[in-house]
């Protein structure tokens, strides 16, 4: 039902046009009347009416000025002004004003429900193409992400050329230019609580995507589930500036959060030209794999990760700790690491425990804990553990090469099994949005977002898998 609002300082006619016209009818709620402009501006900015009736001639406050305050402040708000003065320059100032129909006193009842009418028309053809609009700036919005993620692809895999890569950039309106370059890889793991994924992480992830893909020194891609990269670009002397900013950013709302999700932030070192980022990308993905050593440091560079310092937590200088061997290391691993960081996971273990492993006996123990540790943590995540078992070779301690070879098959079939699980429920949740969306693609108000409320996850991590697993975006599959 639309909202009328009415304002007229004569109250006979005040008390005429509200009870006597059959407002229901013609599709409307009278939701609030006033005898002055001054009295009614603050009422309709609460009530927020999608048409307001108001007399042109009013003491303290006279109609033309409520309306020039009105189509400012609520420019969707029809009016229609009523007039006991048949005069041409009160008609010529409520044209400028954009008032939707001008009527003259006395009006009479029929006249006035013409004029509902053909307003209710109006206003919810507008509502139309306002809601057309949005939608369509939706579906370019997740378009324009799915085609950006092609181009990442192409600045980051060294397999196309720059032109190529500019080709591609002029086809998105997106403009590569700079001095130089950096990267700045951050993950944010939203929490899942009883089964459903935190909202709250949902928020900050929209929050951030929002916040760069608004600034122009800024681009934001998506090259997995599990990660955002940012293109840093600029001049030389602003490269370094606009990175710190950046990650301060990323830092301070993390931060921020009552119930902070788990996050980290890698950050890369500047190249100069387009031709360097699959180096750079390559050095910054290696950079957030020690967040698998350093589960509590948060921003992570290569200064930090290559320095013995940085490896506090499992450093061999006064002696074996304990802290070196803890299992919590590898199940975090299993759980959230990635198959390409596999033998730079298990390098950086061995080198940090140092002499340690020209023990047989401590290379016994580390193959049993890898196993154990891998074999719980995929229980947990629903595998099968016995299907995890059969699978592996017999093991030896033999020498420290073949602890390691052990150690990276060990975690290798685990993050397998895993991902397999995982493209499992995966796929049951984009079975539960097809049916969802087949039976629903009719209705105007089906969204992203209305989709990913049906199958409990985040609209991006929904926007993500669908891509993934339909070769299409939400948008055109919604389209087909």
């Amino acid at each position: 039902m639309l909202k009328v609002f009415l304002v007229e300082d004569e109250s006979l006619i005040c008390q005429g046009l509200r009870d006597g016209v059959p407002w229901e009818d013609c599709g409307f709620e009278f939701s609030g009347e006033a005898s002055d402009g001054e009295m009614a501006l603050p009422l309709i900015r609460r009530v927020r009416p999608d048409l307001l009736i108001t007399d042109i001639k009013m003491p303290f406050m006279d109609g033309l000025e409520l309306c020039r305050l009105v189509s400012k402040e609520l420019p969707d708000t029809k009016i229609i002004i009523l007039s006991g003065y048949d005069d041409f320059q009160y008609a010529r100032q409520a044209i400028e004003l954009h008032v939707s129909q001008y009527l003259l006193k006395p009006v009479t009842k029929n006249t006035m429900i013409e004029a509902l009418r053909s307003l209710r028309t109006e206003i919810e053809r507008d509502r139309d193409q306002r809601d057309f609009l949005q939608r369509f700036n939706r579906e370019m919005q997740e378009y324009e992400k799915y085609s950006q993620r092609r181009l990442f692809e192409l600045m980051t895999s060294g397999t196309a050329s720059v032109a190529e890569i500019y080709e591609k950039a002029a086809e998105l309106g997106i403009e590569l230019d700079a001095a130089g370059y950096n990267l700045v890889l951050f993950m944010i793991q939203p929490q899942v609580v009883a089964g459903e994924y935190s909202d709250s992480a949902a928020r900050l992830l929209d929050e951030l995507v929002d916040y760069f893909i608004h600034r122009p020194e800024y681009l934001l891609f998506r090259p997995n589930l599990m990660s955002y990269v940012v293109l840093i670009k600029g001049e030389e002397h602003l490269l370094e500036e606009r990175t710190k900013l950046c990650v301060e950013y990323i830092r301070s709302r993390c931060e921020e959060e009552s119930a902070p999700p788990q996050w980290y932030v890698a950050i890369g070192q500047g190249v100069s030209r387009i031709s360097g980022l699959p180096r750079c990308f390559s050095q910054v993905s290696h950079i957030l794999s020690y967040r698998h050593l350093m589960p509590n440091t948060h921003i992570l560079t290569s200064e930090l990760a290559e320095s013995q310092s940085a490896r506090g937590e499992l450093n061999a200088l006064s002696g074996l700790d304990a802290s070196m061997t803890d299992p919590m290391i590898l199940r975090n691993f299993v759980k959230t690491g990635l198959d390409d960081e596999i033998e730079d996971f298990v390098d950086e273990i061995l080198h940090n425990l140092g002499t340690a492993v020209d023990s047989m006996m401590f290379r016994q123990y580390l193959m049993l804990s890898a196993r154990f540790s891998a074999e719980i943590t995929l229980k947990s995540l629903g595998c099968d553990p016995e299907e995890f078992v059969s699978g592996l070779e017999p093991f030896s301690p033999g020498e420290p090469p073949e602890l390691r070879d052990y150690m990276v098959n060990v975690l290798r079939r685990a993050i397998s099994l895993r991902d397999r699980e995982s493209q499992s429920q995966c796929r049951t949740m984009i079975r539960r949005a097809l049916r969802y969306i087949d039976a629903n693609f009719a209705d105007e108000s089906i969204s992203l977002n209305a989709v990913a409320r049906e199958v409990n996850v985040s609209a991006n991590y929904l926007s993500a898998i669908f891509s993934r697993e339909m070769g299409m975006t939400f948008v055109e599959y919604l389209t087909q």
